[in-house]
């Protein structure tokens, strides 16, 4: 599963630097598939859509830190945990059941994500 930050979130930005995989944004804040790593081209989603790895896409929110379900990984392949759940004061950081994946799709997604 993709982890989700829920509404109790308090915007204090302590997931944000421990993600491994960049996939944790402040509301608002645009992203792109090639933050934080060495994806270029042409890159698919989950949802089948391809993008410019580089292309700025709309915020998943705009009022609070959020994860892109597409570069999250639960840290698998990097951490024992997921560090944004470690890390938070409110235990907002938790599994989006809207979004099981196994670990060896999240090794996948990784190995994508950091050629």
């Amino acid at each position: 599963m993709a982890i989700i930050i829920t509404e109790e979130c308090i915007n204090c930005g302590a997931c944000e630097p421990e993600c491994p995989n960049n996939a944790i944004y402040e509301g608002g804040v645009e992203w792109a598939i090639s933050d934080g790593n060495t994806v270029t081209g042409n890159y698919t989603l989950e949802n089948g859509q391809t993008v410019d790895a580089q292309a700025k896409n709309t915020p998943v929110s705009d009022d609070l830190y959020y994860i892109v379900p597409d570069k999250c990984t639960e840290c698998v392949g990097f951490h024992e945990e997921p560090q944004c759940a470690a890390v938070c004061p409110v235990d907002c950081c938790v599994p989006d059941p809207d979004r099981e994946e196994t670990e060896t799709q999240l090794l996948l997604k990784k190995e994508r994500l950091h050629l």
